[in-house]
């Protein structure tokens, strides 16, 4: 079995470095999973356009997206990583704990979380009713590409871990 170790700022190229310098004035910090990106030369970089690109989607409802899919790829990283920041943007521990069991007394957000969820469990076939809900409730064509687009961002992200199983440096989320 491969053991991968997260790497350290000076055993990652210099353009990787120059974020892990960025990362660590905003953050205080540079996540294990980020570090682990830098591995690849240009992936870091990459990663970070495509997750901090422009979205049809609130702050809030990227992060209800990222937790659901996370809870449903079984990724204890990105589900510790996404209870904080999701109290960050608003959420409660019990709204949380809702979005991991694929609820949310919201119904607009709960349809968002249960489409991401089916979408992600499914990998990507459509449930007709779970579609119908999410148009019903407001979202848009754009809204349904950019939730694809989050999807995509989690799962590689949660797939990243699942793979590696580099030390989670979030509290860790309780199992359900």
């Amino acid at each position: 079995m491969s053991t991968f170790t997260v790497p350290t700022r000076a055993e990652v190229a210099p353009a990787n470095q120059e974020i892990f310098d960025n990362l660590q004035k905003a953050l205080g910090f540079v996540p294990n999973l980020y570090a682990t990106i830098a591995y690849s030369d240009n992936g870091l970089g990459k990663y970070l356009a495509y997750q901090n690109a422009k979205t049809s989607l609130s702050n809030k409802e990227k992060e209800a997206v990222n937790l659901v899919v996370s809870q449903v790829n079984e990724c204890i990283y990105c589900q510790s990583a996404h209870l904080v920041i999701g109290k960050m943007n608003g959420f409660s521990d019990e709204q949380l704990l809702d979005i991991r069991k694929e609820k949310s007394a919201d119904a607009k957000l709960n349809a968002l979380v249960k489409l991401a969820a089916d979408i992600t469990r499914n990998r990507g076939q459509k449930n007709e009713a779970l579609v119908i809900e999410f148009f019903t409730q407001g979202y848009t064509n754009a809204n349904l590409v950019d939730l694809i687009l989050q999807i995509s961002d989690k799962t590689a992200m949660n797939y990243l871990h699942n793979l590696t199983k580099v030390p989670v440096d979030f509290p860790v989320a309780v199992a359900l």
